[in-house]
């Protein structure tokens, strides 16, 4: 091997810093959350209906933002400094 690449020497990955990861996962966080409060108070359906469902819900929106360009690497994603 020659040890050399045409990769930059420390490259990010992203690691799902953008808006359509972090609306995504906020989403799915509010349905565990509410699933947890409905189970607490013994509410099976609600738990399968709106945890579950806004767990879904999280999921399609995220994807949609990626498709839409708000996802690591998409045309309308500006990755910030650190």
């Amino acid at each position: 091997m020659s040890g050399t690449t045409n990769a930059p020497e420390h490259e990010e990955l992203g690691e799902g810093h953008s808006p359509a990861a972090w609306t995504a996962v906020i989403i799915m966080l509010l349905g565990f959350t509410l699933g947890t409060l409905f189970f607490w108070f013994d509410q099976p359906w609600l738990v399968a209906i709106v945890g579950g469902g806004l767990v879904v819900v999280g999921l399609i929106v995220g994807w949609i933002l990626k498709r839409a360009g708000y996802g690591v690497g998409g045309e309308k994603y500006q990755p910030k400094g650190h």
